[in-house]
C-alpha cells in the first residue's frame, strides 16, 4: 500500500475527517517522510493542512519548543497528528503536547510515537477502509462481552499471574472515535483498553515481548506488584532494568498501574517499535503511570510505560463471580 493512502484511510476511518477541516501535523525531523505521507493523505481528503518539523537534537526533549507552544496555545485546529520518535526519556514531553492539543476537548488527535513508513506500507497502518471497519466491529463485540466486568485475571505462558479490578471502569477502543469521552488515540489503532482501579493490581507480571520506549525484550523482565504498585523489578538485562527503574522514579504515581489492554490488529507485527507491537492480535499489555486521559482514570503521573506479554489467558470476572474466558493462550474466545 502507498504510505499516503494508508494515512488517508486512517484519517478518514479513525479520526473521521471531513473535507474543509483543518489539520496540524507535528513532526520530528527524523520522521519527515512519515509526516509528509500524512500531509499528502490529508490533502487528498481535502483538509487544510499544516506540517511543522521539529528539530531533533542529541539530548531528549523536556520542554515544549516556544514556537510550537505558541501555536498550540493560541491556534484552534480540528485535527492534530503527532509524528514523533519513541524514546522513553521524552514520554513526559509527549504527554505535555497531548494535553495542550486536547485541553479544549474539541480537537481530535492521532498520536504516533515511533511510527515508521513500514507501518504505513506493510504493517498495522496498512489498512483499507473495509479492514478498519472489520477491526472496529470486532472491538465492539469484545466491548459487549466485557460489559459488567469487575475483575480481570491474567495468566501467561511466561509466568504472569496477576489480577486487577476494573469495577465501574468502562472498557473502550482506540479503533474508532468516541465523540463524547475521548477524542484521541494512537495511530496505528488496534486496542481495547481500560484504566484499572489504581490500587488493585497484585501478583507477578512477566514481560516477555516488549517495553514501551525500550523496545523488544530478549531477557524477560519481572515485576512484583501489590495494591497497584510495582514493588520489585527484576531482569538480567541491566540497561533495561535501569530504564524501567528510572521511569518508575519519575514521580510518586509513575509505578502505579494505569492501563490494561488487548491487542486486536491482525496486521500488527512483532517489530522494534512498541507503537505497532502492542497491537498484535492476541496479546495484552499492562502499563504503569498516567491515565487521566482515559475514562475514569485517576493516575496523574507525568510518565507512562507499557509491558507487552505473549500467549495470555484472560478471564473477565463478573457479578457473583461468573468467569468469562476472553483469551486462552493468545487466542480470542469471543
Amino acid at each position: 500500500m502507498e504510505a499516503w493512502e494508508a494515512a488517508r484511510n486512517a484519517l478518514e476511518n479513525v479520526l473521521e475527517t471531513v473535507a474543509g477541516e483543518s489539520i496540524f501535523i507535528v513532526c520530528d525531523e527524523e520522521k519527515r517522510d512519515v509526516g509528509a505521507a500524512f500531509a499528502e493523505g490529508a490533502l487528498a481528503q481535502g483538509l487544510w493542512t499544516r506540517l511543522m518539523i521539529l528539530e531533533t537534537g542529541k539530548e531528549p526533549r523536556k520542554e515544549t519548543p516556544s514556537h510550537l507552544l505558541k501555536i498550540l496555545t493560541h491556534k484552534k485546529t480540528d485535527i492534530y497528528v503527532n509524528v514523533m520518535r519513541d524514546i522513553w526519556e521524552e514520554t513526559p514531553f509527549r504527554m505535555k503536547v497531548i494535553k495542550l492539543e486536547t485541553q479544549d476537548r474539541r480537537a481530535r488527535l492521532g498520536h504516533c510515537p515511533g511510527v515508521t513508513m513500514s507501518m504505513l506500507t506493510d504493517g498495522a497502518l496498512a489498512l483499507e477502509g473495509p479492514e478498519h471497519k472489520r477491526m472496529q466491529g470486532f472491538a465492539e463485540k469484545l466491548l459487549h462481552v466485557l460489559e459488567g466486568t469487575e475483575k480481570i485475571e491474567l495468566r501467561s505462558v511466561a509466568g504472569t499471574r496477576v489480577s486487577l479490578s476494573v469495577d465501574e471502569r468502562p472498557f473502550f477502543t482506540d479503533t474508532k472515535l468516541d465523540w463524547k469521552a475521548m477524542k484521541w488515540m494512537n495511530l496505528p489503532t488496534g486496542e481495547v483498553i481500560v484504566a484499572p482501579v489504581e490500587n488493585s493490581l497484585s501478583g507477578r507480571l512477566v514481560c516477555d515481548m516488549a517495553i514501551g520506549g525500550l523496545g523488544p525484550v530478549k531477557t524477560p523482565l519481572e515485576i512484583v506488584a501489590k495494591d497497584g504498585k510495582a514493588e520489585k523489578v527484576k531482569t538480567k538485562n541491566n540497561a533495561m532494568l535501569r530504564g524501567v527503574e528510572d521511569t518508575f522514579a519519575t514521580d510518586e504515581w509513575s509505578n502505579i498501574v494505569g492501563e490494561f489492554a488487548f491487542g486486536i490488529n491482525p496486521k500488527a507485527r512483532s517489530v522494534e517499535e512498541f507503537l505497532e507491537a502492542e497491537k498484535i492480535l492476541g496479546t495484552v499489555h499492562i502499563a504503569f503511570g498516567g491515565n487521566t486521559d482515559m475514562p475514569r482514570g485517576k493516575n496523574p503521573s507525568k510518565n507512562h510505560m507499557d509491558f507487552l506479554m505473549s500467549k495470555p489467558t484472560v478471564k473477565a470476572i463478573k457479578e457473583k463471580g461468573k468467569a468469562v474466558t476472553i483469551l486462552k493462550n493468545g487466542r480470542f474466545k469471543v
